[in-house]
């Protein structure tokens, strides 16, 4: 597995193509592999995400299976004379998770729950949770399962920030997408080692093409 960053020039004209578009960016992503098996293999996947903080500095983070060739993406939206990108190897981190251990995590997720969207439908739909204790919600009651625990506050909430809530239409072929999306920042308490590794390398939640479900570590100090 690898984790790799690269820095997005938002003033290019590729840029903002593919800023605006999360299926324009799943399809960039997709081309850095030349190799199917180096995109998804058994047990994992390749995720990726956009981080944009306050400043003008954008990045976007995938973690695969194989070595992404991100060359197509520096002459599209990067810095072509002077950035490319950072590849690290994913391994060592996974092979040091143990449970009891604390970390700092972000992850930009798509809270949903099931649903009819009449009384008398038949089919049930998937909505996005727009509220903030539902999203708080959605993530706590996924952390057991993804073998960690939120940390509390000394009030007993969740010690989370939530941020970058938006509800986003988009393309796809001749049809519309709308995905509801949020970004976590919090800290964790990892309870089963090998349920951890797998949510890192599978995500969490839905939405996995667009962005979605990607967890990043740093440590909680």
């Amino acid at each position: 597995m690898f984790l790799t960053r690269f820095q997005i020039n938002p003033a290019r004209r590729g840029a903002r193509k593919l800023l605006s578009s999360p299926h324009a960016m799943h399809a960039a992503v997709r081309a850095a592999f030349a190799v199917a098996e180096d995109h998804e293999r058994d047990g994992t996947r390749t995720l990726w995400r956009l981080d944009t903080p306050a400043t003008a500095t954008v990045h976007l983070y995938i973690v695969s299976p194989g070595r992404p060739d991100l060359t197509h993406l520096v002459e599209q939206a990067g810095w072509p004379t002077t950035e490319t990108w950072v590849i690290r190897d994913y391994g060592g981190l996974l092979g040091s998770l143990r449970p009891g251990q604390d970390w700092a995590f972000r992850l930009t997720a798509n809270p949903t729950h099931n649903g009819r969207k009449t009384t008398d439908a038949k089919e049930t739909q998937r909505f996005g949770y727009l509220r903030e204790e539902e999203q708080v919600g959605w993530l706590a009651s996924r952390a057991a399962r993804n073998g960690f625990a939120l940390a509390t506050q000394q009030d007993g909430r969740p010690n989370l920030r939530l941020h970058r809530r938006q509800t986003q239409t988009f393309r796809r072929g001749m049809g519309a997408v709308t995905l509801t999306t949020v970004t976590y920042d919090g800290i964790l308490h990892v309870t089963d080692a090998d349920a951890f590794r797998r949510a890192l390398t599978s995500g969490i939640g839905h939405a996995k093409a667009y962005g979605c479900g990607l967890l990043t570590l740093a440590p909680a100090g």
